[in-house]
């Protein structure tokens, strides 16, 4: 029986809005955006699709990167961890649980490209998950997709 413990997300989809990119108190770059995965499903003889929506949060170059190259309705792949964090607003606890994206991948057409950024990324001479080979990655049928049919509904 295995005893470590494991802190790890894959997603893919698309941006809901524009990013939000600001600097920080000691001008460290942060980045947050709204992502959307989707997934469908057959209930008897109808397909229906299901929507999550996930809380990115991106730190430092990376942050500068997705600030710039990022818009609603961008395709991204990210690699993170779950973050929860807590605060205080008019006596009440307040929790929200936020991806910190230490990876990404745009996939959208000619930015296709991948960035590696600060803040907890895989240390020097380990090796980073593979760059997709576009197979059956790109545009999508969906929202804001190209049209092909592929596995991915969005």
């Amino acid at each position: 029986m295995a005893t470590g413990n494991l802190n790890k997300v894959c997603l893919m989809g698309r941006l809901g809005a524009d990013p939000e990119l600001r600097t920080i108190g000691n001008g460290t770059s942060v980045c947050s955006f709204n992502l959307a995965t989707s997934e469908r499903y057959k209930s008897g003889d109808e397909w229906l699709e299901r929507t999550e929506w996930h809380r990115i949060v991106v730190w430092e170059k990376l942050a500068d990167r997705c600030g710039g190259k990022l818009q609603k309705g961008s395709m991204v792949y990210l690699e993170g961890s779950l973050k929860t964090r807590k605060w205080e607003k008019d006596g009440v606890d307040r929790y929200t649980t936020e991806i910190v994206a230490r990876f990404m991948e745009f996939i959208d057409g000619y930015k296709r490209s991948e960035y590696q950024g600060g803040g907890g990324g895989a240390p020097a001479g380990q090796e980073q998950p593979p760059a997709s080979s576009g197979g059956g990655q790109g545009g999508g049928a969906g929202k804001g997709g190209g049209g092909d049919d592929d596995d991915f509904p969005f």
